[in-house]
Parts: structure tokens; sequence; C-alpha cells
């Protein structure tokens, strides 16, 4: 089981987001988890896990060339993260989604399969508070992409997906996204990415929400995720802890 981290109580009390920062960036860098009933006062609010989200990425020298976005729905409300450019190697889960790379203004250019691995440095994972999960670049642990092709809009609420696992039945479903249109978190994402003058590379790949969920998986994951119209992608990852 990973150890716990803790951090000085002064610096947690005095000055909560730069601790929760430095204690998240070593949970990335050494596997350790954090209690969340010892940082639930840190974030407050979600300008408070953005700032948390920024931090961390910087600490880590991330590009920032990788996003994941979704919503409850086409109006919203939305939510960003950077995603790490290297994949994780401690698993809560899989979701199936379709990643799409973005230009400079924000415009879709081409789509892949993609997968996201999800896990979590709070030791509660999935049952850690919303924000503080928001703070821990919303569980997730990298991207795993297909080959790219152009973009081109599809009949998204109609499209048939499965998802195979190694050793588990498959997942054959019909529609499932909450967007309806993958492609409708770029303008959210786009104004989040460039906040106070930042600016976004060309390429940039952004994933768009889950389609079914999260699956839920430990250790090795290995499998296939089709999408009508998309074509299948077959993924592995390893997991080290």
């Amino acid at each position: 089981m990973p150890t716990r981290r803790t951090a000085p109580l002064k610096l947690m009390t005095e000055a909560p987001i730069p601790a929760l920062v430095q204690a998240l960036t070593a949970c990335h860098r050494d596997g350790t988890r954090l209690s969340a009933a010892d940082w639930t006062d840190a974030v407050r609010t979600e300008a408070d896990a953005y700032a948390v989200q920024d931090g961390v990425a910087r600490a880590l020298g991330w590009p920032l060339d990788r996003w994941k976005s979704g919503g409850a729905g086409p109006q919203g409300p939305f939510s960003h993260s950077p995603v790490s450019p290297v994949a994780g190697t401690a698993f809560l889960g899989v979701e199936a989604e379709v990643a799409l790379r973005a230009g400079v203004d924000g415009a879709p250019e081409a789509m892949c399969i993609a997968v996201e691995l999800v896990a979590s440095r709070w030791a509660e994972g999935m049952e850690a508070p919303a924000l503080l999960r928001m703070a821990d670049f919303q569980s997730n642990a990298g991207l795993l992409l297909g080959p790219w092709q152009p973009y081109r809009a599809l009949a998204w609420a109609d499209v048939e997906w499965r998802l195979s696992l190694s050793g588990q039945p498959d997942i054959v479903r019909r529609g499932g996204h909450s967007l309806a249109n993958p492609a409708s978190v770029l303008p959210a994402w786009f104004k989040h990415a460039t906040r106070d003058g930042a600016t976004v590379k060309a390429g940039t790949v952004v994933t768009a929400g889950a389609w079914g969920g999260l699956h839920a998986w430990t250790g090795p994951v290995a499998g296939t995720l089709a999408f009508e119209g998309l074509g299948e992608f077959a993924f592995r990852a390893a997991a080290s802890r």
C-alpha cells in the first residue's frame, strides 16, 4: 500500500495552496498518497483547485500540450486540467474517450480514439472531495492515444463503441457522451487554457470526456477500444505499484 505523506502543520495552515502544490508534486514523484482530511480546507473554490493544478504542472515541468476537459452537458458547467505527458503506473480504472487535436485558435483539426488512465494521489481515491480531485488533475494518470485522423463531425449520439479489457466481458454501447458532440467542449477549454494571457501550442491534445463513465481496473491494463467510424485501438499500460 502506498505510504501516506503529511506536510508541516504551519505550512498547511499559513500557505495551504503552496503546501498542497509541494505535497502533490512529491506524490507524483514518489508514489505516496495524501489524506483528504488533512487538506479539505486548502481548496475551497474551483479557482483554488486550478491554482494547485497550475503549480503542480509547473513544478513537474509539464509542457501543457495535453489536457482533459468535460462537462455535465452541452451548456456546462465545464472543468479542465492538464494531463501528464507520461502514463502513470498506478490505476483505479480507465475511461473510453475521443481525443481532439486543436490548432492555436482552439479549433479541432484531428481526432483519435483515446483511453484515459485514472488514478488518484488521495488515499481515498474517487471518494475524496470533488474539489480535491479537481486539484489533483481530475484524477488523471495520462492518456493512451490511437492513430490520428482528420477531424470530421460524426453522428455522435448514434456511434457504437466497444471496450474490451483483458479477461473481462466486452462493454458495447451506442452513444452515451454527456456533451452529445465531444468538440463542443473546445471553446470552454480554449478560454480556460488562454486565461491570464497564456497561449496554446498548435497540435495541443484535448480529450473530451468519458463515454460510459469510469471502468474500474487495477494493475496492468490491456485491451482494445473501438468506435464506429474511427476504427479500433489496441492499448496497454504497465503498473509498477
